[in-house]
């Protein structure tokens, strides 16, 4: 049971509020799959007619250096050449079909 609150105190500090919406970045999404990152935008990109702006959307320059600087645990790599994406509830839960994830 104890071990469960950490689980979900480790997924409740990686989720941020943006555009008005609750998300989480792809490359913590990705690791909490266990995928990489790229492997889970790839199959995002690929069922793109699956996930409409509800589910998912790319961050914009001014929306990550906000998040650099408003939350330390911002997964976010400065040297990164592409912007994030940023995956709502529901598109956190439809990827995993994609995936093959439970």
């Amino acid at each position: 049971m104890k071990e469960d609150i950490v689980k979900v105190e480790l997924i409740q500090n990686k989720i941020f509020t943006l555009r008005g919406q609750k998300v989480i970045i792809d490359r913590d999404l990705a690791e909490m799959y266990s995928v990489e990152t790229k492997y889970l935008n790839r199959q995002m990109r690929r069922n793109q007619d699956f996930f409409p702006e509800d589910f998912v959307f790319q961050l914009t320059e001014k929306e990550i250096n906000d998040l650099r600087c408003q939350n330390v645990t911002a997964n976010i790599s400065s040297k990164s050449r592409v912007l994030p994406y940023a995956f709502t509830e529901y598109g956190a839960i439809h990827i995993a079909h994609f995936l093959k994830s439970p």
